[in-house]
């Protein structure tokens, strides 16, 4: 007999996360599959044409059975509007969920990304039909929220902290993306070792390939280029760039592009930060593209670009851009504290700085830029290899199922 999973994660298709991509490997792997998720209006605010309150409730994607709940879009991106956001997915899942009590699965599996209170429906049905709720831990909280809203009043993080921990304490399994993670969760829920796993994330398939386009190629042939994809928020501290930039000016050096690929809340401040500082010229922004163009722009570059904001905490987390830039099979620069760096450094596969530290990411642009050919090459190998041999979807896939279904 066949094996059900409902997953919960506010974030699904059409949005661009992972969890759509493992909800089709679960059916790929003969698992039905549930999901239980919002309305799709992720990082812009934007709810795409054929979306909304009322539309679009119930879908099929590759197999999956998706169902939407309401939730209050993120429209300007504004701290309020974030709140708001954040707030409303559980609220309203936590009285969809209730009619999924005539279902029958054997396992819950949350994708937390931000909010953590998005497990809070999960382990209402866990709880309410006793079946054991798994969390994969891909943003930790409340560290994460400090690095989005600006939280300094103390009752407000007690608040914070004492309730994300009070998710986390309510799973029954956890799933942390680094050994870092894993010893912190397990030190904040009291967990035993063998309920937390370690599992790296994985990337699609489709980041392996490398697809050339003539077009782009041409454009940017006489610029060494530096391609950032993906969102753009306070917690990626994309400002570190321009900061390099106005160093790279000082420098002389006229050949460097900063692709930006993306959109997000800070988008038009990063924008607006470039012009400050008097850098446009090293800097184009295209917008969101859709995911499976990222090969595209990871085979144009000559870099790849993952910065992360500076926290003790963030540092615990490899981010999901890391992984799919390794897939790439191009030199990573990290300006990333902890886990993020050190996969780059054992590996191989680029150059490391702090978080935050714009002079050393610009000493490691010029290492890249000065560096022969065949050692840049080299690097990317070995970002291509790392990812085959840790990262792989399959293997990663496979280590999933095994946990939540233990």
């Amino acid at each position: 007999m066949k094996k059900r999973i409902l997953i919960i994660s506010q974030h699904f298709w059409p949005e661009n996360f992972r969890i759509s991509d493992i909800a089709t490997g679960f059916v790929e792997n003969d698992i039905e599959v549930d999901v239980l998720c919002g309305i799709p209006n992720y990082p812009n605010g934007i709810v795409p044409e054929g979306y909304g309150w009322f539309k679009n409730k119930k879908q099929d994607f590759n197999g999956v059975k998706v169902y939407r709940t309401w939730e209050i879009v993120r429209k300007g991106n504004s701290s309020i509007r974030i709140f708001l956001n954040y707030i409303s997915y559980p609220f309203f899942a936590s009285f969809k969920v209730l009619s999924f009590l005539g279902r029958k699965y054997d396992a819950v599996f949350c994708y937390e990304t931000s909010p953590v209170y998005m497990i809070f429906p999960a382990i209402v049905y866990s709880k309410l039909k006793k079946v054991p709720l798994t969390t994969y831990v891909l943003d930790l909280w409340p560290e994460n929220l400090y690095s989005v809203l600006k939280i300094q009043n103390r009752f407000l993080r007690f608040i914070a902290r004492s309730t994300s921990h009070w998710h986390y304490r309510r799973c029954d399994k956890l799933i942390a993306m680094s050994p870092s993670l894993n010893e912190t969760l397990v030190k904040i829920t009291g967990k035993s070792p063998e309920k937390v796993a370690t599992i790296p994330q994985y990337c699609e398939k489709f980041y392996e390939k490398d697809i050339h386009n003539a077009e782009l190629e041409e454009k940017y042939k006489d610029y060494f280029k530096i391609v950032y994809a993906g969102n753009i928020s306070p917690a990626q501290n994309v400002e570190v760039a321009v900061d390099a930039a106005v160093l790279l000016k000082k420098d002389g050096v006229k050949d460097v592009k900063f692709i930006i690929v993306g959109d997000g809340m800070s988008k038009n401040d990063i924008e607006s930060y470039v012009k400050e500082k008097d850098v446009s010229e090293y800097f184009d922004f295209l917008g969101s593209k859709p995911v499976t163009d990222m090969p595209v722009y990871h085979t144009l570059a000559d870099a790849l670009f993952a910065p992360l904001a500076k926290s003790d905490d963030l540092g615990l987390t490899i981010p999901a851009k890391v992984t799919s830039y390794m897939a790439g099979g191009k030199p990573v620069l990290t300006c990333i504290d902890g886990e993020g760096s050190f996969v780059i450094e054992k590996a191989g596969a680029g150059l490391t700085a702090p978080s935050g530290d714009s002079t050393a990411l610009y000493k490691n642009i010029l290492s890249l830029y000065n560096m022969p050919q065949r050692q840049r090459d080299a690097m990317g190998a070995n970002a291509r290899r790392y990812h085959y041999q840790y990262h792989s979807r399959d293997k990663v896939l496979g280590q999933l199922i095994d946990f939540i279904l233990d």
